[in-house]
């Protein structure tokens, strides 16, 4: 195990401009770190960080201290039967054919109307008129909560992503993150109380009806996954699209195949998620001593699993920095499923549940923003960065394109 000075630190700037050289130093020299600030082990492996996802020893412990201040309990921090009754109280509501048959339509609703906004300009931000709205939008729609309230869960989305990725404890970030609890319970709480009485065809309802072997969601269950869905279900979807649009931009020829065959949407969007992980690190809590990276790792401590380094291990991936739409060791079949080749939703029994949710919506937004884009480009002298340490992406993107009227007019 590895504890030099020189060795690269998570909370530096000089990380946050560019972790990717970061964990290359990180995998060859120090695959298993101290990181005495993060009070954490850190591990940058491919194999190292599948472990930590795959294997039971590795437990969600941490969640205790680290999503439930802002959360309240949820599922991510159950174990055994408890967590596979109410991962199956859940996940129905998140397969394939649920998803097409009752949310595609609000899904496709909700990308149309904000590029509505801006289809006949010209021009957009997509970070900011697009990306971070869509999927926020969609959460609120398909729990069936007031359209109204839209901006009122950008705001609370905003402020919890804030407080996960808070590492380096601002009590600012954190007090913020406490009065978003509270708010949130206080919206939400009467709602779903309220829709125990009038079941809809939403989901907020799903859940409230959902039961297996006589057990069901209490209300502070439906909150909290309501609130872990908002983070979760936001920042993946927000970021991908960026990030996936951004890749593509910076490489014109996969572009252009995109655009020709909208089939390679999903190839696109999973090497996205090996290239720009939306997420880049999600911590672990060994109930037992552990070896680990050529080292051990102590019982109840924490492990930081780098997701942005090991999707870029050379030992698992060929020119692990080159963004590949084709890549032959990427399988698209099994991207968004517990069996993916990338780690950008962790695997095993804590396998994101909303994999197929973000899946869907950026094939939606994708195809939707490629419709009304014809000849879509940076904006001139722009070259997109990324930014943030925790979760990662593209901090604006100015786009141009050709209105398909001005095409229609000059034709």
């Amino acid at each position: 195990m590895s504890t030099p000075r020189e060795l690269p630190d998570i909370l530096s700037k000089d990380f946050a401009a560019d972790p990717y050289s970061a964990y290359r130093v990180l995998r060859e020299r120090a695959p298993l770190m101290w990181h005495e600030p993060m009070n954490s082990y850190i591990v940058s492996r491919h194999e190292d960080v599948s472990r930590v996802f795959r294997d039971p020893v590795f437990t969600t412990a941490n969640y205790d201290w680290q999503l439930e201040p802002v959360h309240g309990r949820t599922i991510l921090q159950l174990s055994g039967r408890e967590h596979a009754v109410r991962r199956a109280l859940v996940a129905p509501a998140f397969r394939g054919a649920e998803l097409q048959a009752t949310f595609l339509p609000v899904i496709e609703d909700n990308s149309r109307r904000l590029i509505d906004r801006f289809r006949d300009t010209g021009s957009v931000e997509l970070v900011g008129d697009y990306s971070t709205h869509f999927p926020i939008n969609v959460i609120v729609d398909m729990l069936g909560l007031d359209q109204g309230d839209h901006a009122r869960f950008q705001r609370w989305y905003t402020s919890i992503i804030a407080f996960l990725g808070n590492l380096s404890q601002d009590p600012q970030v954190a007090e913020a993150g406490m009065r978003t609890r509270a708010e949130f319970a206080e919206y939400m709480l009467p709602i779903i109380r309220e829709r125990r009485e009038h079941l809809g065809d939403d989901l907020l309802s799903t859940l409230c009806r959902a039961e297996i072997d006589g057990t069901s969601m209490s209300d502070e269950d439906i909150k909290a996954f309501c609130s872990l869905l908002l983070a979760a279900g936001g920042e993946t979807t927000d970021k991908a699209i960026s990030a996936l649009f951004a890749n593509l931009l910076q490489h014109p020829e996969q572009l252009a195949a995109v655009r020709a065959d909208r089939s390679l949407i999903p190839a696109a969007f999973a090497e996205t998620l090996r290239h720009t992980p939306p997420v880049h690190m999600i911590m672990r809590q060994p109930a037992e001593d552990v070896e680990l990276g050529g080292g051990v790792v102590p019982a109840g401590s924490t492990v930081t699993a780098l997701i942005g380094a090991a999707n870029r291990d050379p030992e698992r991936y060929t020119d692990p920095d080159r963004f590949d739409v084709l890549r032959a060791d990427l399988k698209t079949t099994t991207a968004f499923s517990a069996a993916a080749d990338h780690l950008a939703f962790a695997l095993g029994r804590h396998f994101c549940v909303g994999a197929l949710l973000a899946k869907t919506e950026v094939e939606v937004g994708a195809n939707q923003l490629l419709d009304a884009m014809p000849g879509l480009r940076l904006a001139d002298g722009f070259t997109p960065v990324e930014q943030g340490v925790f979760t990662r992406g593209p901090a604006e993107l100015p786009l141009v394109f050709t209105p398909r009227r001005t095409m229609s007019g000059a034709a």
